[in-house]
């Protein structure tokens, strides 16, 4: 009030600015003398002005006045799930891809602002729980599920379906029976990875155990292998957007899929923010997976052309 009368000049301008009566704006100034024991205005005239002790109040007035109405734009903001500091973790294939367009969407539409650690699911959800992560992009295999801890909610964003990779020419065709692989050497994520028992569990029901000659949870280097023909790999759709030239990837007539899921305390579960988030996640993934689908078939189209006799 003494900062608008400072500015407005009278009482019954301060009142009506502020929908009191004249009288109410009077006593709360009065209070406000009081409780500070200091004058800070005076008459002069009819009208009254403000001492040098009440130009000093006012002023913290102003101040204090344009803090608050920063603090309500940005509760607006947060509730609107458009402000916000958010800690993202995901494993690299998805940060690669599905987070990097999130956060290039983000910059442009001047959302939440997020900060990225690379992480297995497994250590993840383990940050996750202890509070130094709020969200988590996390997966789990149709062959291999995963145990979600309590107190953590996950959201579905996509599927994607996890292929064979050949060297280009080793194999004809779209798909293939992994059982027909049995003989071949294999390169696998490492041990205890869930990723690794994926392979495994997917040669067992083919029926053989795969021999393994190199782990490394770095699918390019994977890819690079099978180029080199050091072996096959099952590799899943979101790490093939950099395969090389001369791997060929096929479609397994048993089908495999990579389930991917935002993971966040129960607690955020109805945070602005996180949600506006996840959903940014979920059309980030279908559209990534929907472009590597596209590249896969024009690539098949490629390979198929140069097998055609002149």
């Amino acid at each position: 009030m003494l900062s608008e009368l400072e500015r407005l000049g009278t009482l019954a301008a301060v009142a009506e600015a502020m929908h009191l009566t004249g009288p109410g704006v009077s006593m709360q100034l009065s209070a406000l003398e009081r409780e500070l024991g200091m004058q800070l205005t005076e008459r002069r005239g009819r009208g009254l002005v403000l001492t040098p002790a009440g130009r000093v109040v006012a002023s913290h007035g102003r101040l204090l006045g344009e803090q608050l109405l920063l603090a309500e734009h940005e509760i607006d903001a947060l509730r609107d799930g458009t402000a916000g500091h958010y800690r993202l973790a995901a494993f690299p294939s998805a940060a690669r891809s599905i987070v990097a367009d999130l956060w290039a969407d983000l910059l442009l539409a001047n959302g939440p602002t997020i900060e990225l650690n690379t992480a297995e699911p497994e250590g993840a959800l383990r940050a996750v729980l202890d509070g130094s992560i709020d969200l988590a992009i996390v997966h789990s295999y149709s062959n291999v599920p995963r145990q979600i801890p309590a107190n953590v909610h996950v959201t579905a964003i996509g599927s994607e379906p996890v292929k064979v990779a050949v060297p280009s020419g080793d194999v004809h065709g779209s798909t293939v029976e992994l059982r027909t692989l049995a003989a071949r050497t294999w390169i696998a994520p490492s041990r205890q990875r869930t990723c690794f028992d994926m392979v495994e569990r997917a040669c067992g029901l083919a029926g053989f155990r795969p021999n393994i000659v190199a782990e490394t949870d770095d699918f390019d280097v994977q890819l690079a292998l099978v180029r080199a023909g050091v072996g096959v790999a099952l590799v899943p759709q979101l790490a093939l957007d950099r395969a090389p030239d001369g791997v060929t990837v096929l479609q397994p007539h048993t089908s495999i899929e990579r389930h991917l899921y935002v993971a966040t305390r129960s607690e955020l579960g109805n945070d602005p923010g996180v949600s506006r988030i996840t959903e940014a996640l979920t059309a980030a993934t279908v559209a990534h997976l929907s472009e590597r689908r596209d590249n896969t078939r024009q690539r098949r189209g490629r390979e198929r052309a140069g097998r055609r006799p002149l």
